[in-house]
């Protein structure tokens, strides 16, 4: 028998007491496929009852089938015919239950829940459902059991007619994962309906010269009910004239005949009243009855006879009125008008019947009169009866068999039973989509369909789920960006000749999901701003996209300032992404301001895109040069005779601005007939000509202007005081520096004693000065460091005659860019005095890497 094997089981409900049938799987020993046996009093083959307590329950089942097996040949062979019969019905994929018609509302089915391997706990969240095709709901689920039980009344006859089988087809869908099960529950007969007679009195008219052995067809009676439950025996009452012949088994007419036994006498009984009693075989069996009233009469004594007693006849469906489906053809021995016969359907012949077929009652000719549709009734049982026209006209019978054949004239039928959209982009392969069933009314190979889909390039796919069952699934990967909605067509085709087809248009929107990073246009931008800004004024605006939609799509802007503190400076509108400096930028306290900008879409989860940016700020000239160092508060004793170009001092002048605006020039304020000059650009003070003893000796103070190159041009005063010594004497003298026209005290020389402490006091301050110039003119040559980032940078400028200096003497670049140790150790060079010029003339803006260094001028 293989690995598997089916058995089955009967039961029978104590208050029903009705059949129910039970299949079990053993999958390499005995396996529980179906409901439990111990909960129906489960009775084994040999009517051994199984323990309902037993924990080895399934295993006392299988005994029971094993030594049914060993001990009779008969058995075993019945087991066989089970075992494949359930078998088969296990491979076609679906579930079979059966109940007895007019079963009462809540009458037990079966365990739906349990047999499709589903627990009850998951009905309601898997929105378990049922769906009758074309029928109302005769059946319901009680989702808190997982039980199929009868919700209404069920009438076979009005459900299925004559048809032998009868069976309601159940749909049974879950969700998450979609799911659809087949459930066919057979309905099966009971004897409820009696047999009829159509008439309650027959009157039949018997010639005297009938011999024995003369047949008489009676109207039958009819059984709504199927199988042994319509299978009609018919009895006689006891009489010495008549008895009944039903025919054999394989032919027996749906009429019963009336047989002669014995020659009638008219003189003796003119009249003979039987009664006739039609038993259907039921149980409990039930009858009907009629009175047959037979009339002795003398004259036609041959009734017509047919060459054959049943016509077997093929006929296409849908045959067109008035096409000839055979011709039949009665003989009479009789002569004259006991000879001439007349052709009719019998009285029981269905109204239905007569409006879809015709005979000719003259020429016997049987002809289609109405539609013959095979899907409505595929065989035709028709009674003809020839009568001849005598005074007591004799008839004789024939049946006349009519099998209609099929042809392709039902276009198949599609329709999407369930679909699940939007599906997420994110969808694996092998998503169901969508539930498609397919029909045809047509049988063989007019019934069989082929389906298919188009396009056929979408990532989408048809697979057979079952019988005329086909999933839309996914086939591979989806990306709503490229694609955000599809159009698809369901195309069926039967295999009929010629071959009719079937279309169904579905749409399958896709729906967002947040897989989309927002990203900037560039990985970093330059932006380059004047100090001295308005606060709050815009100086940029980023944008990132995002090609999701709605929330997935929403971006929103922040700062990163994990490393720097930038909010006291820029800040960034979330919406809009527009950048806005806070507070007026100063050059001179910050060059540069480099951070990230983040952009984060409103997803779940969300994701982030970030771009560098780099503020560079522009110096403006604000900044008035400033005078420095010891010259201003220092008195230069100067011994004559000098030669022409002697220098005697320099005038140290600073400006915090940088480029043109830092580049400093030097003038005398009155240079008419003076002796002295001053370097344009050094700022050293020298002699124009030879200074001679006959000068004289005296003390004089020269007025200094250091002006800037900027727009306006910024400038300062500074005080030079020169005290002229002859070489043969000490002349001591008081100067000092004072800023916008600053003046020397004379000098008082009428007391030596005081002129010579006076001298030793100036001279040991003078001494004192020098130390603390050069001191801090050796400080102020160093290297001054200044942040940027995580390394540093170096500001360095020389001027033209090769003495260094700061054009900013406080100076630092922000930055927010988070980096490796040394990332950002460039070398910052700026020049204080002379301007970066191009060959045009224009000043330079430092380059996007921050870097600017200075030239001399030419």
């Amino acid at each position: 028998m293989g690995a598997t094997a089916m058995i089955s089981y009967f039961w029978v409900e104590a208050d029903t007491q009705k059949e129910q049938i039970i299949t079990n799987t053993a999958h390499k020993g005995c396996k529980r496929a179906g409901k439990n046996p111990t909960d129906f009093g489960l009775t084994g083959v040999d009517g051994k009852e199984s323990p309902k307590n037993s924990q080895d329950r399934w295993g006392f089942g299988c005994e029971l089938a094993m030594v049914a097996w060993q001990k009779d040949d008969g058995v075993k062979r019945l087991l066989q015919l089970i075992l494949l019969h359930t078998a088969w019905e296990v491979g076609s994929g679906q579930l079979h239950y059966s109940v007895l018609e007019e079963s009462q509302h809540g009458t037990f089915v079966g365990r739906i829940a349990q047999d499709l391997g589903l627990e009850v706990s998951e009905l309601v969240p898997r929105m378990f459902r049922m769906v009758s095709k074309g029928q109302e709901e005769h059946f319901q689920v009680n989702v808190q059991n997982g039980i199929l039980f009868v919700n209404s009344r069920i009438d076979r006859e009005e459900l299925c007619a004559e048809n032998m089988d009868c069976a309601i087809h159940l749909e049974v869908i879950v969700d998450k994962p979609l799911r659809v099960f087949h459930v066919e529950v057979e309905i099966k007969d009971i004897n409820d309906n009696a047999p009829v007679f159509s008439l309650h009195e027959q009157i039949l008219a018997v010639a005297e010269s009938r011999v024995a052995g003369s047949r008489f067809l009676l109207a039958g009676a009819s059984d709504a009910d199927t199988a042994a439950n319509a299978l009609i025996t018919y009895k006689l009452s006891p009489n010495d004239y008549f008895s009944l012949d039903s025919g054999s088994e394989e032919n027996r007419s749906k009429s019963p005949v009336l047989v002669l036994k014995a020659p009638l006498d008219r003189e003796k009984d003119p009249l003979h009243r039987l009664l006739l009693t039609a038993t259907d075989g039921g149980k409990p069996q039930l009858s009907g009855t009629v009175q047959l009233v037979i009339n002795v009469v003398d004259a036609n004594d041959n009734p017509p006879v047919f060459n054959q007693s049943v016509y077997r006849v093929k006929l296409l469906e849908n045959a067109a009125s008035g096409t000839l489906v055979i011709k039949l053809n009665a003989t009479d021995l009789d002569e004259g008008n006991n000879k001439e016969i007349s052709y009719a359907f019998s009285d029981h012949i269905s109204p239905n019947f007569r409006k879809i077929f015709s005979i000719n009652s003259n020429t016997g000719d049987l002809i289609v009169n109405g539609n013959v549709d095979y899907e409505d009734i595929n065989v035709f049982d028709l009674q003809i009866v020839a009568e001849d026209k005598g005074n007591l006209p004799l008839s004789g019978h024939c049946q006349v068999v009519i099998e209609v054949l099929d042809v392709n004239d039902n276009a198949p039928e599609v329709s999407v039973s369930s679909l699940s959209v939007p599906v997420p982009e994110d969808s694996p392969p092998g998503t169901v989509v969508a539930l498609i069933s397919v029909s045809d009314r047509d049988s063989g190979a007019n019934g069989k369909i082929n389906c298919s889909l188009w396009p056929p390039k979408f990532p989408f796919k048809l697979t057979s789920a079952f019988k005329n069952y086909y999933s839309l699934v996914l086939s591979v990967p989806l990306d709503r960006e490229q694609v955000a909605e599809y159009g698809l067509i369901v195309k069926v085709q039967d295999q009929g000749d010629p071959p009719l087809s079937a279309s169904s248009s579905l749409v399958v929107p896709i729906s967002d999901v947040n897989d989309n990073t927002p990203t900037f246009a560039q990985p970093f931008y330059t932006i380059f701003v004047k100090e001295n800004n308005p606060p709050g004024a815009h100086i940029f605006t980023v944008s990132a996209s995002d090609p999701d939609v709605a929330e997935n799509a929403l971006v929103s802007y922040w700062l990163d300032e994990k490393q720097w503190p930038l909010s006291s400076y820029i800040s960034v509108h979330s919406e809009s992404g527009k950048l806005y400096a806070l507070q007026p930028l100063d050059y001179e306290e910050v060059k540069l301001l480099e951070f990230q900008v983040r952009a984060k879409d409103a997803g779940l989860p969300s994701l982030c895109g970030n771009v560098t940016i780099q503020v560079f700020v522009l110096d403006a000239n604000d900044n008035a040069p400033a005078v420095s160092g010891p010259a201003e508060d220092t008195l230069n004793l100067v011994k004559v005779p000098v030669a022409a170009g002697h220098v005697l001092g320099k005038i140290h002048a600073l400006d915090a601005d940088s480029g043109y605006n830092a580049w400093l020039r030097y003038e005398l304020y009155d240079a008419t007939s003076s002796p002295w000059r001053v370097g344009l650009y050094s700022g050293e003070i020298s002699t124009t000509r030879t200074l001679e003893e006959t000068e004289g000796i005296n003390i004089q103070s020269l007025l200094v202007v250091v002006k800037d190159h900027g727009k306006p041009v910024l400038s300062t005063t500074a005080t030079f005081s020169v005290s002229l010594v002859a070489s043969t004497q000490t002349i001591h003298s008081d100067a000092r520096l004072s800023r916008m026209g600053g003046s020397a005290k004379p000098l008082a020389d009428t007391a030596n004693l005081y002129l010579i402490i006076a001298i030793c006091s100036v001279s040991s301050l003078f001494l004192l000065v020098i130390l603390v110039y050069v001191a801090l003119r050796c400080q102020s040559q160093t290297k001054e460091e200044m942040m940027y980032g995580p390394g540093t940078a170096t500001l360095v400028c020389a001027n033209e005659v090769g003495s260094w200096s700061y054009s900013n003497r406080h100076s630092h670049i922000l930055a927010g860019v988070s980096g490796e140790p040394g990332a950002k150790s460039d070398l910052m060079v700026f020049s204080p005095n002379i301007p970066v010029l191009s060959e045009s003339g224009k000043e330079l803006v430092p380059n996007a890497a921050g870097q600017v260094s200075c030239m001399e001028p030419l």
